[in-house]
Parts: C-alpha cells; structure tokens; sequence
C-alpha cells in the first residue's frame, strides 16, 4: 500500500519561478487550491508564492493564527535580513517546518497547511493551519455505556491520538505514522507501549501494511480486510472500537492500535473471541454484576446463532424432548399454517433482518421507529394470516434479540449468517445437524489465529499465562486479583498491579 518503488526528487529552486511553475504544472485544473503570489519585506522587493487549499488554512491577515503571524512578520523585516529570520525561525513557531524537495512541499499542501517559497530561499516553508474541515471529538454511538468516557474518536488521525495520549501520559507510549494509498497518500498511525509489545509482531503488522499497493485507504476496514490472515474466515481477526478509553485500556494490555485517517474506529490488534464480549465498562464496575453481564453476552451469542435450529430441530424430528400440553399447543399454533416449519422460520428471519436493515439505513429517529413498528407490524400480520405460527414469530425475535446484545456488531455479523446454516442443518438433521454444525465451528475457531495468538484464548492454552486470563474470561474476578496482563503483552512485562508494602 506504501510506495515502494523510487520516485525522482525535484529540489527547491532558488528561482521561485522554477517554483511557480512545478506547482501551476502539478495544480492545473484544482480550483480549489489557491496559488498567491505576494511581496516580502520592508521594500516589498522580495517575491514570495504562498500555496494552500482554500477552507484548509485560516486567514493570512489574521494575527491569531500562525500563518498570520509569520506573514504580518515578513512583510516588515529588512530585505537584507529576510533569510536569516526564515533559517533561524525567529518567530520560534513550532507550526513551521522547513522542506527540501517539491514533492515534501505538495504532500504538506495537499494535507491541510499552507506552503511558502521565497525567492532566493532554498527550502519551501511548511506553516501548519487548521487542516482539513472535520466533525471534531464525538460521542461513541456503537460503544455506549452507562458508566466511564462519552468521548469517541473522530475522522482525524491525530485527534485520535491525542486522545490516547490524554488517557496514557508516557513517553512510553509510542506513535508511528505511516503514509498508505499511492493516490489518497492516507495517514495511519500504530499506537503501542513500547516495552509491552513483541518487536516482532510490530514488524509483521507493518509487513502487511505495505504487501499491497492500492489506489486509496478511505477506511480503516479496507486496511482491515487487507491484512487478515485467514481472510475467507467469517470471525474478525481485528477488533474495532470508537472509544479512546477501550483504545488506552488495550494498549496498557499490551495490544497495538491501528488507527486510520478519516475513520472514527481503530483497530486492536491481536485479538481474540474473549476480547469481543467485552467492553470497556467491565473495569469499572463491580465483578458481581461484570460476570453476570459477561454470561448473558455469552448466552446470547449462543441464542443468536442456535435458537432457531434448536426449535426446528425439537418439532420436526425430537417431539418427545417436549412436555406434552407444550407440544399439543405447538400444534394447535401451527393449524392452518400452509407452509413447513422451516420455510417460515426462515421466512421470518429473513424478515426480520430486513427490517434490521431498513432502520439502519432511515435517517434520524426514524430508524428506531421502523424498526419496532415494522416488526410488530410483519409480525403480527403474518400471525393473522396464517403465514406463520405464533411461535415461530416468539422464537424469531428472541434470536434478533440476542444479536443485538452482542457488544460488537462485527462479531455478531457472523453468527446472524450461521443462524441460517444452522437451520437447514436442525431442519433437515435435527439435533444430530446441529452437533455436527458445533464440530465443525469450533474446529475451524480452533485453528484461527491472530498475530500468533489462539483465537480462542484463555479458553485454549490458558497454561500460557500460568491461568491468570481464565480470571478475564466468562466471569471476571475481582479487580484486586487482576494482578497480570493478558497474554498479548511481553512474558516479563506481565505484572501490572502489585500491592506496596507497608
């Protein structure tokens, strides 16, 4: 994705109209990239080209912002003066950076600052300004919690940072920036505590990075679906998350954060199935009601993706699992039905995420609204009809439900299209379909894996840690007792909490 083969240079020149005309040949056509043309100093005898994107770079004649400062400032030095005060900065503005090629001073232009070349001057002059419009810290809406930050992160790279940075204050804690795209040339940054990670794995994770080249990085899930391992896998082999503080609790587990420009979701890496039933509230609050939480996540993954199989399976081929007042009411229900269990099981789901769909893509508050009415409405209707039996509607909803309980909506992607795979196997195997479905799920999580790390840790390989991560995994213990970092994290960096003796 980097570019990697060896461009030509072309150097500042002395003669700003060599300039001129490298930016006018390499500009032609953007109108929205103003080129003006000025004089400095106290004759007003020294050419100056200052280039910037328009809404990009604040007013020059403003003395709040940095580009004004050092304007205001040049058009009184002495002529005599002008290129010590560029070479010696005399302003002392941080915002300004000195460039030696024309290609470093286009890449500045075209990510958000203005660019100054003075004549007779050898470098172009970088002056950072506000950058890009963007929408700024945002609020989390798919991480929402009842307790911690309500901040989220924003479209932009350094924003994102800068928010870890507030909640992890250590020179430790380290930022690499990498440029991505030979066209969109999009800043992604990895974010890790240095003495916490494998040096190795930052190397493979840069690796993959830069195994292909592609046109343009819009998002963080192209970067993502680019640098997976098992890429025909269903399960995300990336977690995601819109929340600094998640981002900060996992780089003090030693994970790493891959964090792209123009997306608000970062990407933690490795990661495991465990991670993805969690959330960020887990640590701040009391182990009693996490662990009672974490089960019913766990439950429900396993509803979202069974419920369904599991009754077609009991009805069509296992009855006498059932009480028999439940089973004459199941029949009762289904009377006058025209079509089998398994056509209005499936016809419901598949109703049902439909409707998921429609509320998704309505705009405002209407998405909610059509999500409720639309199912009340199909619903009931398809009961009254004599479409489907009342109970397959009950069981229906009950799996939709589950779905939604599962924090990340990534990983609850692949148990709603397995649903679907587990119902032809109960229609059609019953119970016998449905183990055989189990087997061979957990054999395929079995063999994932993560930057080296089982996927189905600690529930594998839990000697690893000396069977501290089993205390992180369907309930939590204690916070007194989370004594160690999970496994992502080197082996003697592990301790992260001890008790001071008195």
């Amino acid at each position: 994705m980097q570019k990697t083969a060896t461009e030509a240079t072309t150097p500042v020149s002395l003669n700003i109209k060599d300039n001129q005309e490298y930016v006018q040949e390499k500009c032609r056509g953007c109108d929205d990239i103003i080129q003006r043309p000025m004089k400095l100093g106290e004759g007003k005898k020294i050419d100056c080209l200052v280039v910037y994107i328009e809404v990009a770079v604040s007013n020059m004649a403003l003395e709040e912002s940095v580009i004004g400062k050092l304007i205001n400032k040049l058009w009184t030095v002495p002529d005599q003066e002008m290129y010590d005060f560029l070479k010696d900065n005399s302003l002392g503005i941080s915002d300004v950076k000195q460039l030696d090629t024309m290609e470093e001073a286009m890449k500045a232009m075209l990510a958000g600052n203005a660019v100054m070349f003075v004549n007779g001057y050898e470098k172009a002059i970088k002056i950072g300004s506000k950058g890009y419009p963007g929408m700024g810290v945002m609020k989390a809406e798919s991480e929402k919690v009842l307790r911690g930050s309500n901040e989220g992160f924003s479209d932009s790279v350094k924003i994102n940072t800068s928010l870890i940075r507030k909640r992890v204050r250590s020179t430790g804690l380290k930022v690499k920036e990498m440029q991505v795209g030979l066209r969109s040339d999009t800043m992604t940054a990895l974010v890790y505590i240095e003495d916490l990670i494998y040096p190795h794995l930052l190397e493979e994770i840069e690796e993959r990075i830069r195994q292909y080249q592609i046109d343009g990085i819009l998002e963080s899930g192209m970067l993502e679906q680019l640098t997976e391992e098992r890429w025909l896998s269903l399960f995300p082999q990336f977690q995601t998350t819109e929340r600094p503080d998640r981002a900060a609790m996992e780089v003090l587990d030693g994970r790493i954060i891959l964090i792209c420009d123009n997306s608000p979701v970062a990407l933690i890496l490795p990661t495991t199935l465990n991670s993805f039933i969690q959330v960020s509230e887990d640590r701040y609050n009391r182990f009693e009601i996490v662990s009672f939480q974490r089960l019913i996540r766990y439950g429900a993954v396993l509803l979202a993706m069974l419920l369904s199989g599991i009754y077609l399976a009991v009805i069509r081929f296992h009855t006498q699992v059932l009480p028999t007042n439940l089973l004459l009411s199941f029949a009762e229900a289904r009377h006058g039905v025209p079509f089998s269990s398994l056509v209005e099981v499936v016809f419901m789901e598949l109703a049902f995420e439909l409707i998921r769909e429609a509320g998704v893509r309505m705009p405002g508050p209407l998405g909610g609204t059509i999500g409720i009415v639309g199912g009340l409405i199909i619903g009931d209707a398809a009961v009254s009809a004599n479409l489907v039996s009342p109970m397959s509607v009950v069981i229906v909803a009950l799996s939709a439900l589950s779905s939604f309980a599962i924090p990340n909506e990534e990983f609850s992607a692949p148990f709603r299209l397995l649903k679907f795979g587990f119902i032809v196997l109960g229609g059609y195997f019953g119970i016998f379909g449905i183990v055989m479905g189990l087997y061979m799920l957990t054999g395929h999580l079995a063999g994932l894996v993560s930057f080296g790390i089982p996927y189905l840790m600690p529930f594998v390989g839990s000697d690893l840690t000396g069977y501290h991560d089993e205390r992180d995994a369907l309930v939590r213990a204690p916070f007194r007792m989370l004594k160690r970092r999970p496994i992502f994290s080197r082996r003697d960096q592990r301790v992260r909490m001890k008790k001071e003796e008195s």
